[in-house]
């Protein structure tokens, strides 16, 4: 294999400069390990630009990072390219990495950027970002740009990847700012990897679930209402409502009490609590008798104003609060994307008040609970501990000590972790839960969130046993992340094929004649009373066809009812999980339906 880059410093450099600073470390060879793919990933990105150059020559190019979905390039060209021209492009990298132009770096003064890119106000917009005195050039062929690298030694290494597809995206991310062309594409080490992910990416259109969610009738979206704010239809509030309930018992079990607070607060508390200041370009305001108010991102100022409400005493600690808390965020229009991304969501969100000595505890059992949940539903998982951001309230050592406490209870009860550098929340380092679904794709979803900032600054005390005042500890954790995100998630796990316990619909009742109604209306009704939810299919269609629009709903259970169901008080089963097809009496039906709509328990 070839060896690509070198480790120096517990950073990746270029062999180019490897060769510079007269170093020999440990190679990073040619696989689809991270790193590796991280530089195979940025090098395939300019050899994407000098394609687009090549055949678009007036083409300017703005930033070209590699993305955990692959890369992509931000570019501006006076000439329309639609899906249909990636083809061309590739062919024209593929013509390129033939060559193996080596790729060279070299650096200049910032000034001497300046005036060798004058003409190009992308290029000047770019090095408004770069900080320092100088910047570093990679060039292949007659093609170059400024970047960090590393990259590979040439072009010829470049063999397996494939472009995705063509989007806009606004310069700088400000929907201020003209808009841009954006490609993305993907790379890997060898053929196969790239076949797998092709392969993969095919299996996931067929999950969207966008076209799922349509096709089952579980949500939709309206132009009128605003882009990023879901109407969950019947189907799916049944659905999310299963979800709910669930939820809510196990939470009462682990003795969390449920509050709610309100959709806007004083804006005077968000500037205490530091979102103001930290989060405000993500929040909505607005005025009520000209004070400012702000409508809440997160649910945990709410939370605070409630354990405020009495004194506390250390035996009454740890508080547990859960709260199902609507909450609104801005997002820009082109970010986002069905319910992974939208502008209103509702958190399974939860906030524990501790001592500093019951923090392993309750990390622990926090994580127990994610394991159950997790496990239900069929997702492999890993942890993440993430650390101080750039943009933080509280000082290093406080961030020292709230970090090193969720490293420890982790250590001590033998569960693996990884580190996410900077990837912390603003008021404290947390613990994210990333969930594998059933074709491999990895998805962040709950948090585990340690926080002794927020107590600081809102001075939340409780009572000592020698009756000194301490500041509590406050966890804020959520499981699911987010409803909207996580039926999103499970729609496209499951292909929409839900398990019985969450199905939106879990029987259908399909009546032969008009003289069948009246039974099918029974058996439903027997159904709710044991909370089971249920479609009578009795349109003026052929029985054949009734059967199948219930499959494409993909309901799990299917009955049909005719003289001889409706005179013995049967039902005939179809099962579409385990595809078989038996006759029950209605009584053990209902027993049978209860006992799979029961089955999961958190």
């Amino acid at each position: 294999m070839d060896a690509i880059a070198l480790r120096h410093n517990n950073e990746i450099i270029d062999l180019q400069t490897a060769r510079e600073i007269g170093f020999e470390g440990e190679a990073i060879e040619l696989d689809n390990s991270p790193e590796a793919l991280d530089v195979l990933r940025h090098s395939t990105a300019h050899l994407m630009a000098q394609a687009i150059k090549n055949l678009y020559p007036d083409a300017m190019f703005y930033v070209g990072p590699t993305v955990k979905e692959g890369f992509y390039y931000d570019f501006k060209t006076s000439q329309e390219i639609g899906e249909g021209d990636l083809k061309r492009i590739e062919k024209e990298m593929i013509k390129l990495a033939k060559k193996k132009a080596e790729i060279e770096k070299y650096s200049i003064s910032m000034d001497e950027a300046r005036e060798k890119f004058k003409d190009d106000y992308l290029k000047l917009e770019v090095m408004k970002r770069i900080p320092g005195d100088t910047v570093s050039i990679y060039k292949q062929g007659e093609f170059e740009d400024l970047c960090r690298g590393p990259h590979l030694p040439n072009v010829g290494l470049i063999r397996y990847f494939k472009l995705l597809k063509i989007a806009g995206a606004y310069l700088g991310g400000d929907s201020k700012n003209e808009m841009l062309t954006r490609v993305y594409g993907i790379a890997f080490a060898d053929k196969e990897s790239l076949t797998a992910h092709m392969d993969m990416l095919r299996e996931a259109e067929k999950r969207d679930h966008r076209k799922i969610g349509n096709e089952m009738k579980l949500f939709t979206f309206r132009e009128e209402i605003g882009a990023g704010f879901p109407l969950w239809l019947p189907a799916g509030a049944r659905l999310r409502s299963r979800l709910e309930d669930l939820l809510f018992k196990a939470h009462r079990k682990r003795g969390y009490e449920p509050v709610r607070g309100p959709e806007m607060l004083r804006s005077d508390l968000w500037k205490t609590s530091g979102h103001y200041q930290n989060y405000g370009e993500n929040m909505y305001f607005t005025e009520i008798d000209e004070v400012e108010f702000g409508v809440k991102p997160m649910n945990c100022v709410g939370h605070i104003k409630v354990y405020e409400d009495e004194l506390h005493s250390y035996r009454d600690l740890p508080i547990k609060y859960f709260e199902y808390g609507v909450v609104h965020r801005h997002e820009f229009t082109g970010a986002l994307h069905g319910l992974f991304r939208v502008r209103e969501f509702t958190q399974d969100d939860a906030h524990i008040f501790c001592t500093a000595d019951q923090i392993e505890e309750q990390i622990i059992e926090v994580v127990d609970f994610v394991d159950k949940i997790m496990t239900t539903f069929e997702f492999d998982y890993k942890m993440m501990v993430s650390t101080k951001p750039e943009k933080a309230v509280g000082s290093d050592e406080v961030w020292e000590v709230s970090t090193n406490a969720l490293k420890t209870a982790m250590d001590k009860h033998e569960l693996a972790y990884e580190i996410d550098e900077g990837g912390g929340a603003f008021y404290g380092p947390k613990i994210d839960i990333k969930i594998t679904d059933a074709i491999g794709r990895e998805w962040q979803c709950g948090t585990i969130q340690l926080d002794f900032n927020l107590p600081e600054r809102f001075e939340l005390e409780y009572n000592a046993d020698d009756n000194e005042k301490i500041q509590p500890v406050m966890i804020h954790r959520a499981i699911l992340g987010s409803f909207e995100r996580f039926v999103g998630i499970l729609t496209e796990h499951y292909a929409g094929e839900f398990p019985m316990f969450i199905a939106p619909t879990q029987v259908a009742i399909i009546p032969i004649a008009d003289t069948h109604k009246e039974y099918a209306k029974e058996i439903q009704d027997k159904l709710i009373d044991i909370g089971a939810d249920s479609s009578i299919y009795d349109k003026n269609d052929s029985l054949n066809k009734r059967i199948r629009t219930a499959e494409k709903s993909r309901v799990p259970m299917l009955i049909v009812i005719g003289d001889e169901e409706v005179n013995g008080k049967t039902v005939a089963v179809r099962d579409r999980r385990s595809r078989e097809q038996y006759n029950l009496s209605l009584e053990d039906f209902v027993k049978l339906i209860q006992t799979k709509i029961n089955e999961v328990n958190f």
